[in-house]
């Protein structure tokens, strides 16, 4: 819509604007669905839409074989945001008991179980699911209202990826800790990108959810302005703590933000590729 200032309208027909990291931000704080009937009356995305399957085809046929094929998207509770015009107005729909998000989670739960089959079809091996549930201080909704709002639709779009073939990975920011019994409930193969906090020790999930793999946790903070040997330091701590028995996968506790020190990611593939190897003397 405004390409001087990077703002575009996105599938959804809600406004977001680049801000050159990998996640847009959304500008428009109006909803864009704002009654049962508007949403009667709504078109969602087109779930086999040519281009972007071209795209995912293009990808496979560059990568099969070499690396894990994956494909990030949402489940719903992101669709929730975007058409109810932000989180503070999310909230006070739960708060008071509100239809209209239970309608528009099961329309996106129609979408991207549409959508991660055809991608899978095509080649697609593991579904990263982004929606972000909390923050540092813990979940951004009541447990309660999480399994009235969310984990109907979380699970749906998770079994239907399971179903159709592919290993499912759950991100979400902050403490997550009175969640988890419902994300993991609903299928996720693994965990993360998780954010390194005193209650998301990777070790401590593992041991709770024997099943489910940990991704993570180097800070990205650390990696933006830390030191070499900071970030040695916390691979190999990060390694010790989560690495023993397997179901784990080195990251960033987020993402390669644009703020992040090539040297500094360097340092931690090193690291992981030094002292990464099974069976594991990780020197502390």
């Amino acid at each position: 819509e405004n390409k001087a200032k990077q703002i575009f309208r996105d599938k959804w027909g809600v406004r977001q604007q680049l801000t050159g990291e990998m996640m847009p931000s959304i500008i428009d704080q109006s909803p864009r669905i704002g009654s049962l009937e508007e949403l009667s009356h709504y078109h969602p995305p087109d779930p086999a839409h040519p281009a972007m399957l071209n795209q995912v085809r293009n990808i496979v046929t560059r990568f099969k074989g070499k690396m894990a094929i994956g494909f990030l998207g949402e489940a719903t509770f992101a669709v929730q945001q975007y058409l109810r015009g932000g989180l503070e107005q999310l909230m006070i729909d739960y708060a008071m008991g509100e239809e209209l998000p239970k309608r528009i989670a099961g329309m996106a739960a129609d979408y991207y179980c549409e959508l991660y089959r055809n991608v899978i079809r095509e080649g697609v091996e593991v579904i990263v699911l982004g929606d972000d549930y909390a923050g540092k201080s813990g979940p951004f909704m009541s447990p309660d209202h999480f399994r009235e709002y969310i984990y109907p639709g979380l699970k749906r779009v998770v079994q239907t990826c399971k179903q159709a073939g592919a290993r499912v990975i759950k991100h979400s920011d902050g403490d997550l800790w009175k969640l988890l019994d419902m994300i993991v409930a609903s299928g996720v193969d693994a965990l993360g990108p998780l954010e390194p906090l005193p209650t998301m020790r990777l070790s401590r999930i593992k041991a709770a959810y024997p099943k489910v793999t940990v991704v993570g946790n180097i800070d990205v903070a650390l990696l933006s302005k830390g030191t070499a040997d900071q970030v040695r330091q916390r691979t190999r701590e990060c390694l010790a703590d989560a690495a023993p028995g397997g179901r784990f996968i080195l990251s960033s506790g987020n993402s390669i933000a644009s703020s992040v020190q090539p040297e500094l990611y360097q340092a931690m593939v090193a690291t992981k590729n030094r002292h990464g190897n099974y069976p594991l003397p990780i020197p502390a």
